[in-house]
C-alpha cells in the first residue's frame, strides 16, 4: 500500500511538471521590497575587484575575485551582526571551494571524479546554508567557483593565484555589504518591522487562516532583528543612545502590530480600520532612508479599537547563532535535501559528459540550482525558469560574445548584468537567469577566448541538469510534500 501510494504521488508530481498551469505560474511576478540595497552592494564589490584585476594585468584572476565578491549577495535582510557571520561562513566556503577546484585541476583528476567531488561539495554546502539559514544564490556559486578553479589550474604552480584572488573578492564583498552599518545600523531591523507590519495590514479584517501564523512569525522575526541590532550598539555616545531610543520605538511599533493582529482571535471585536490605517502610515515611514515613527496606537486613540497591547517580548534574547545551527545540523529534511541534490548533480554531470557536451559541470550546476527550491513545486518552478532564462540569456550572450569585446567593455557588462540579476531575483527567477547567463559566460571568458558556441552549450547542459534534477526530486519526493497538488486535493 505504501509503495502504491508513493508511486501515485511520484506520478502526480511528474504530471505537475508538465501541466500548462505550472508553466504559466513560473512566469508570474512576485512583490519584492528593498531590492536596490543588495544590488548596489554587489555592484560596488564586483566593480572594485574587476577594476583592480584589470589594472594589475590579471583579467582572468579578476573574474575569480568577482566570484568571491558575490559573498555580498548572501544574507539579504539580516541584521548586521548576523549578516557578518553568515557572510564569513559563505566566504570560507568560497575559498575552500576554489582550493578544491584548483587542486582537482592541478592533479589532473578525471572529469567524472571531479563531478562526484563537486556534487558532494554542493550537498554539504546546502546542508550548512540550511542549518545557518543563509539565504542567497546558494551552493551553485561554490560549485561555479570550484569549476573555475579547476579550469584555471594545470599545475601546482597555478594553485595559489586563484585562491588569493577569490579571498580578496570575499573580503571586498564582506566590507561592501557591511559598510552601511556605520551610517544606518538599524536599517535591516527597520525593514523587518516594515515587512511585519505590511503582513498584518494585508490581512485586512478577515479571518486570515494560515496567513495568520505566517504573519505572527514575521513579527517575531522582526522582534529578533531589532533585539539583535540594539544589542550590538555601544552605550558610550549620544548617537548610540539615540539609536537605542529608535530601537525602543521599533519595539513599540511591533507591540502595536501584535495588538492589532490579536484582534483576529477576538470574536466580535469589530472594525479596527483606524489601527490598520496608522500601521500603513508607519510602514511607509519605515521604508524611508531615515526616521522612525514615534506615534503609537495609544497616542492616537486607536488603542481603544486595537485593545490592550500584548506583553512585549522585547527582552527575549534571540537564539544564539551557533547554538541554533547545531540543532539544525541534525535535521533529517535538510540532510535529505542535501543528499538528493548531490545525487542529481552527479547524475547530470555524468549524463552531460556521456553525451559529449563541452561543459558537464554546467549541467551539474543546473541540477543544483533547480534543487535549491524549498519543496517540489518550487523545484519544478525553478527548473522551468532556469531553462527558459538560459535560452533567452544564451541568445543575448551569443550576440555579445560574437562582438569579441575587450576587457573593459566586458567588465561593464558583467557589473551591469550582476546588478540586474540582484534587482530581479526577488521578482522572478526567469528574469534573473536571463541576466545571469550572459554575465557568467562573459566572466568565464575574461582573459580567455570564449566563442558564441559556449552559449549554446550552456543551454544543452542546463536542459540536462534541470530535467534530471526534476526527475530526482519527483522520485525522492516526501509523501508530506503536497505543495504541487491543486488546492482541493491538498485539502482532501
Amino acid at each position: 500500500m505504501t509503495s502504491n501510494a508513493r508511486f501515485r504521488h511520484t506520478g502526480t508530481a511528474l504530471a505537475h511538471s508538465l501541466a500548462p498551469a505550472t508553466w504559466r505560474g513560473a512566469f508570474s511576478m512576485r512583490p519584492a521590497d528593498a531590492i536596490f540595497t543588495t544590488a548596489i552592494k554587489v555592484g560596488i564589490a564586483a566593480t572594485l575587484v574587476l577594476i583592480a584585476g584589470g589594472l594589475a594585468g590579471q583579467p582572468q584572476l579578476a573574474g575569480m575575485a568577482a566570484l568571491g565578491a558575490l559573498t555580498s549577495a548572501f544574507g539579504r535582510y539580516q541584521p548586521y551582526r548576523r549578516l557578518g557571520r553568515m557572510m564569513g561562513i559563505v566566504g570560507v566556503g568560497m575559498i575552500v571551494a576554489m582550493a578544491i577546484g584548483v587542486l582537482l585541476g592541478a592533479t589532473g583528476v578525471p572529469m567524472a571524479l571531479q563531478i562526484v567531488i563537486l556534487s558532494l561539495l554542493a550537498g554539504l554546502a546546502s546542508h550548512v546554508f540550511t542549518a545557518f539559514r543563509i539565504s542567497g544564490p546558494g551552493a551553485v556559486i561554490l560549485v561555479f567557483a570550484a569549476g573555475a578553479g579547476s579550469g584555471y589550474a594545470h599545475s601546482f604552480a597555478d594553485m595559489a593565484p586563484p585562491i588569493i584572488a577569490v579571498a580578496i573578492g570575499v573580503v571586498v564583498g564582506w566590507f561592501a555589504a557591511m559598510a552601511p552599518v556605520v551610517w544606518v545600523p538599524l536599517a535591516p531591523s527597520r525593514l523587518a518591522v516594515a515587512r511585519g507590519i505590511a503582513a498584518v495590514v494585508s490581512l485586512g479584517t478577515d479571518d486570515a487562516g494560515p496567513r495568520r501564523a505566517a504573519t505572527a512569525a514575521a513579527l517575531r522575526s522582526a522582534r529578533d532583528s531589532v533585539t539583535m541590532s540594539a544589542g550590538s550598539l555601544r552605550e558610550n555616545s549620544s548617537r548610540s543612545r539615540r539609536l537605542h531610543q529608535d530601537a525602543d520605538h521599533l519595539h513599540l511599533l511591533l507591540d502595536d502590530a501584535e495588538a492589532t493582529l490579536a484582534l483576529f482571535d477576538v470574536p466580535g471585536s469589530g472594525s479596527h480600520a483606524d489601527a490598520l490605517t496608522l500601521l500603513t502610515q508607519h510602514e511607509f515611514e519605515l521604508r524611508k532612508v531615515r526616521g522612525i515613527p514615534k506615534v503609537s496606537l495609544r497616542q492616537t486613540g486607536a488603542a481603544s479599537t486595537a485593545g490592550e497591547n500584548p506583553p512585549s517580548s522585547r527582552g527575549t534574547t534571540p537564539p544564539a547563532f551557533w547554538a541554533a545551527a547545531r540543532g539544525e545540523f541534525a535535521s533529517r529534511s535538510s540532510f535529505h535535501q542535501a543528499l538528493r541534490m548531490a545525487i542529481a548533480a552527479a547524475l547530470s554531470g555524468w549524463v552531460a559528459a556521456a553525451l559529449g557536451l563541452g561543459h558537464p559541470l554546467w549541467a551539474t550546476m543546473g541540477a543544483i540550482a533547480a534543487l535549491q527550491g524549498l519543496n517540489y513545486a518550487s523545484t519544478v518552478q525553478r527548473s522551468i525558469q532556469r531553462l527558459v532564462g538560459n535560452v533567452v540569456g544564451a541568445a543575448v550572450a551569443v550576440v555579445l560574445l560574437s562582438l569579441s569585446l575587450g576587457f573593459w567593455p566586458s567588465v561593464a557588462l558583467v557589473v551591469l548584468f550582476q546588478v540586474l540579476a540582484e534587482l530581479l531575483v526577488l521578482k522572478n527567477y526567469t528574469l534573473t537567469t536571463i541576466a545571469v547567463t550572459p554575465m557568467a559566460l562573459i566572466m568565464t571568458g575574461l582573459g580567455t577566448h570564449l566563442g558564441p558556441d559556449a552559449a549554446l552549450s550552456r543551454v544543452a547542459d542546463t536542459l540536462v541538469g534541470v530535467v534530471i534534477g526534476t526527475l530526482v526530486a519527483a522520485l525522492s519526493i516526501s509523501l508530506a510534500d503536497r505543495h504541487h497538488l491543486p488546492k482541493k486535493s491538498h485539502e482532501a
